[in-house]
């Protein structure tokens, strides 16, 4: 490859990445999940299309996983743990138990209704019950729905990677025949816990370090924090054989939940290139597939796949996982029928085409068409189906954004807070805030103006304040000006004083 090899590459790159960026606000538009918008796009450049030749599996499933790292690290940043802490036993259970009983359900319907072998069975099993995360992340954020409903999909889509992928794996090089279900179990709850303890290690660690070492950038703070999210994922793998999806997501899910310097810098960064993973991802994947190669008895098998995975054993998993917490029925319809599939499972079907197992393009060929199908299906009718079972939250109040640069001669930091259009700090006087004694506000950012507020001044919708406060009152004015935002200006009276601690 030459240099001038070089820049038709780079001048395709941009091209396709411009118009995937446009494509996000029509995907809006429309209703339909983006992803659908870039494997459409893959199919375009590919072989049926303009006549991009890409047939490398084991490339494809490299890359994949490097995807997947980032855009866990992108959800894990950016959950709100108040959200997740009380679901993560449910989330847990989703992404063990839940799964197991899918690619049971999948894998007996295949086997004894459709006539297929044990090992393409299990496998369409275990690579069409993983949820994935991209799609979870993405769609249900949109979606204003009772914090733990999103919680536990979002724990789950984040954990349910790990024994799939193991699965997968082990079907594929034929590791499981000669091992057993009571050997693989064990690698599971072993590669699951062991990979979580070793996440929140390296999260703990990755935050003492951020918040101890000024350094010399703030564009500095995001690569280190990528750069712990991959250190945790192949220090995992690596080192200790342990999961690294597990690690990687446990780790952004310590460091989402810091108060770390430039935060909403690092969320930013991270946002961008989570977006750049979805859509190479995505488009690598539909360059991958060869639709002149789908048949008919291909788009059949995936539909009653599809029924079998969404309709049987998605429900069966999620009712027999759910019912000992005691959630409603409406939550568990809910978290059933938004249990989305996306990149993951087309992802996880590279392993049996790189393994070179029997009739693996045809659990490719298979999975892709169910992914676009039952995307499309799900995924605009989520809010329809949210509304009908009852479960939106109409008085959700957006997260407030808070951003952290520390001024390291003062001992002080200077927050940067913005106020969302649904949050209660809209309409508080500065002086109602009650923040703590030597914090102030020292200056109200509105439209185009800027000043110097007053205890008086009436806070609106889209200020952006930039606040002073002593390094050892950070985190009370944090919790304090998030309780406002939740609950208004009466937060801490009244019985609302437990809302400041979330």
């Amino acid at each position: 490859m030459d240099v001038h090899d070089l820049d038709r590459i780079l001048l395709a790159g941009a091209a396709v990445l411009l118009v995937a960026i446009v494509a996000v606000r029509l995907s809006g538009r429309l209703g339909l999940p983006s992803l659908l918008i870039y494997l459409g796009m893959g199919l375009l450049l590919g072989e049926s299309g303009l006549g991009i030749q890409f047939e490398n599996a084991e490339l494809a499933h490299a890359l994949g996983f490097a995807a997947l790292v980032i855009i866990l690290t992108e959800g894990g940043l950016t959950t709100r743990w108040n959200e997740v802490r009380p679901v993560m036993p449910l989330g847990v259970v989703l992404a063990t138990v839940g799964v197991a009983i899918s690619v049971g359900v999948v894998a007996c319907v295949a086997h004894f209704i459709l006539g297929l072998d044990w090992q393409i069975s299990v496998l369409l099993g275990a690579v069409t019950s993983p949820t994935d995360a991209a799609a979870v992340f993405s769609v249900l954020r949109k979606v204003p729905i009772r914090p733990r409903l999103r919680g536990a999909l979002e724990a789950e889509s984040g954990l349910n990677d790990a024994p799939t992928v193991l699965l997968v794996t082990l079907v594929s090089t034929g590791g499981l025949g000669d091992h057993g279900l009571p050997y693989f179990a064990g690698l599971v709850v072993y590669e699951l816990v062991f990979g979580a303890l070793f996440g929140l290690l390296i999260g703990w660690a990755a935050v003492g370090l951020l918040r101890r070492v000024a350094l010399g950038s703030a564009g500095l703070y995001p690569l280190a924090i990528v750069s712990m999210a991959f250190l945790s994922y192949a220090g995992g793998t690596v080192l200790l054989h342990v999961s690294g999806f597990a690690a990687v997501y446990v780790t952004s899910l310590v460091l989402g939940r810091a108060e770390l310097p430039h935060r909403m810098a690092t969320r930013s960064f991270v946002d961008g290139i989570a977006w750049l993973a979805q859509i190479g991802l995505f488009v690598m994947l539909g360059l991958l597939a060869s639709p002149s190669k789908f048949r008919l008895n291909d788009v059949l098998l995936a539909l009653v796949i599809g029924i079998a995975v969404t309709v049987v054993g998605r429900f069966a998993a999620v009712a027999i996982s759910a019912t000992p917490f005691r959630i409603p029925w409406n939550e568990q319809t809910f978290i059933a029928w938004a249990g989305l599939r996306g990149a993951v499972p087309i992802v996880l079907a590279t392993i049996p085409l790189a393994e070179q197992v029997p009739q693996a393009d045809r659990v490719f060929n298979v999975v892709f068409v169910l992914v676009l199908l039952f995307t499309l299906l799900q995924g605009p009718s989520l809010p329809w189906v949210a509304k009908r079972l009852g479960v939106l939250d109409d008085n959700a109040a957006q997260e407030v954004d808070i951003d952290v640069a520390p001024l390291e001669s003062l001992g002080a930091d200077m927050l940067q807070v913005r106020v969302p259009s649904e949050s209660k700090l809209a309409g508080v006087e500065i002086g109602e805030l009650r923040l703590p004694q030597g914090v102030s506000i020292s200056l109200v950012i509105r439209g185009t103006r800027a000043f110097v507020p007053d205890r008086r001044t009436v806070l609106r919708a889209g200020d952006a304040l930039l606040v002073v406060a002593p390094s050892g009152l950070r985190e009370q004015t944090v919790r304090r000006l998030r309780a406002v935002s939740r609950a208004g200006r009466l937060a801490g009276w009244f019985g609302e004083r437990g809302r400041e601690n979330l």
